[in-house]
């Protein structure tokens, strides 16, 4: 498949007008990941993001004396990948390759410059992407309340 092809494939940008898939494509490219690949850490720079296609990556977060604890795992057409739209453009959370994981990797900052040019496209974009982090953010919470919560009294 074309990079056009792959993002006109894709969930993530599903009803996207036409119009804006050529200049992306000048900004993505297809990779792959084996099992174990480690993409980011939590707090490293956010310079890419990715539309998986195929396989799975699981998303973790250091906790003090637990290491990193998963959190989420993304599969088949979904994002990896929001720290980049924001400053200081650093990872909230760390990404490994759970099994072959294909994908379309962006140069954030290449996308971040077609945003600024394109006021409709930007705000197009940043509608997807919030909805990612407000996804993200819920499956943090569930997680973190599995870790943290309290247990449940048994009375009896």
């Amino acid at each position: 498949m074309t990079p056009l092809e792959l993002l006109r494939d894709h969930p993530f940008l599903a009803d996207l007008p036409e119009r804006w898939l050529p200049p992306l494509t000048a900004y993505a490219r297809p990779v792959v990941w084996h099992p174990g690949h480690r993409l980011f850490r939590a707090g490293a720079p956010a310079e890419r993001f990715w539309l998986i296609r195929g396989g799975e990556v699981a998303l973790d977060f250091p906790v003090p004396g637990r290491g990193d604890v998963g959190i989420e795992t993304i599969g088949a057409g979904g994002v990896l990948g929001w720290s980049w739209l924001f400053p200081p453009y650093r990872w909230q959370f760390g990404a490994v390759a759970v099994r072959r994981t294909t994908t379309v990797e962006f140069t954030a900052a290449g996308v971040r410059r077609l945003m600024a040019t394109d006021d409709t496209l930007g705000r197009d974009l940043t509608g997807r992407f919030m909805a990612v982090v407000v996804d993200r953010l819920q499956a943090s919470r569930v997680r973190l309340l599995d870790l943290y919560g309290y247990p449940t009294s048994s009375a009896g």
